[in-house]
């Protein structure tokens, strides 16, 4: 009775939630059938012989006590126990195999064989691809069989029925044809079979289906993650392209300056290169590296450049995007302080806030250019557009970055990210897991 299958493969968890849904609901349906069989026995009782009415009390109510048991010892529970599901089926089976055994004993085999109680088997056997494993579908198939081979092999040797063998004569006779019960047997064994395969077609389809899902989420994760790659590797050419340009200016006119920060620019792409791999770094590693890029921009901008940091000792060891700070940082000292005659400031800024991380960097210089305001507020300048591109794919929404002219003359940027902390060991912590405090500290280059 056991059909083959194809190799076992991982129940997905959608397909375990499903079946014990489908037996929760399905035990609700038994206790309201056993409830209105009951109702019956009782209105029919006083026209029922007494063998009848006790064959009624013997079969319904221990089906109806285990019922209720399982919801005073299992149904507050999250989760079913998992043997339950095959016990209830062998419950439902034994179930009808015995009212069927009593009636023949109580009053006429022939009517018990006869009775319309025999399609309760195939109730129990549509249920299992909803509820059951292969296995467990297999199982209740199989004994199903068994039940009511022996059920009417046991009749015969009784002797509580005639048998004849032409189905006909047995009907005008009052017997039953040994060929019309291998037929019902036959039938319950094919209907077993279907119940099998059911199961395991519906078992094998949510396994596709949950591998297409798994892959396709995998599919897109590499995407995002490729496309993160891409945003990163396109500011490490702008950046070198334009400190190039920068040195190759000094070239000319000051070889010892244009000479350190040639070297400057090697330490700053030496880092770069360390973490390449790397989507995000600690607060406190971002900063090491933005110290190289302005000690880069101090040989160009000299004293017309003077950056301040406001940095809280407590979010040090928060995690960001790596590359984060530079681009933004670039975009402040080449647009905003670059073009003033007599330089500017920049000030970066972060601090704990709500259990959250707000990134600030402000510039005193030109703000935007009339012509450039349409644009720049679209963020096309490139590190404000990969920024905000790397932002809401890597935190899906979980962030807000903000970027525009200030009323009194400048830009700004705020980011406000989920708080996460790197741990010895790699790991990340969240901001609820790690409560520190710390004084904030300000250095100006």
């Amino acid at each position: 009775m056991l059909v083959s299958s194809p190799p076992a493969l991982a129940v997905p968890n959608s397909l375990r939630h499903r079946r014990e849904r489908a037996e929760r609901n399905m035990n609700a349906l038994r206790a309201s059938i056993l409830a209105l069989l009951g109702i019956a026995a009782l209105v029919y009782s006083s026209s029922l012989s007494r063998p009848l009415n006790r064959a009624n009390i013997l079969v319904l109510t221990p089906a109806l006590a285990w019922t209720l048991i399982q919801y005073l010892a299992w149904y507050s529970r999250d989760e079913l126990p998992a043997w339950l599901p095959l016990a209830n089926a062998v419950v439902d089976v034994t179930a009808v195999t015995t009212i069927i055994a009593a009636y023949a004993l109580a009053d006429s085999a022939l009517l018990a064989l006869r009775s319309p109680i025999y399609a309760m088997y195939f109730v129990v056997l549509a249920a299992r691809p909803v509820a059951s494993s292969v296995r467990k579908a297999g199982i209740v198939a199989a004994l199903i069989v068994i039940q009511y081979g022996l059920l009417v092999a046991w009749l015969i040797a009784r002797g509580e029925v005639t048998t004849v063998m032409n189905p006909v004569m047995a009907v005008s006779f009052g017997a039953i044809s040994p060929l019309d019960e291998a037929a019902k047997v036959m039938m319950l064994a094919l209907a077993g079979i279907l119940a099998t395969y059911a199961t395991s077609w519906v078992e094998h389809l949510v396994q596709e289906a949950s591998n297409e899902s798994e892959e396709r989420q995998r599919v897109g994760t590499r995407l995002v993650q490729a496309e993160l790659d891409t945003l990163r590797l396109q500011l490490n050419p702008h950046f070198l392209f334009n400190a190039l340009n920068s040195a190759m200016a000094l070239v000319a006119t000051s070889p010892p300056a244009a000479e350190k920060m040639i070297s400057e620019l090697s330490d700053f792409l030496r880092l770069v290169l360390s973490g390449s791999s790397e989507q995000e770094v600690t607060l406190d590693r971002e900063l090491s590296l933005l110290h190289r890029y302005i000690g880069i921009q101090r040989v160009r901008f000299q004293e017309k450049l003077v950056v301040n940091f406001d940095i809280g000792d407590d979010v040090r060891r928060a995690l960001v995007p790596s590359l984060l700070l530079q681009p933004l940082v670039e975009n402040a000292i080449r647009h905003g302080v670059g073009p003033r005659a007599n330089g500017g400031s920049v000030s970066i800024t972060a601090k704990e806030v709500e259990n959250r991380l707000e990134i600030g960097i402000v510039d005193d210089g030109v703000g935007l250019v009339p012509k450039k305001n349409r644009d720049l507020a679209r963020g096309t300048s490139l590190g404000l557009k990969n920024t905000a591109t790397r932002l809401k794919h890597m935190y899906r929404g979980a962030h807000q970055f903000q970027a525009g002219p200030r009323p009194e003359g400048g830009f700004e940027v705020r980011i406000t990210l989920p708080l996460r902390w790197a741990t010895g060991s790699g790991q990340q912590e969240t901001g609820d897991e790690k409560r520190e405090t710390g004084n904030g500290q300000r250095v100006t280059d």
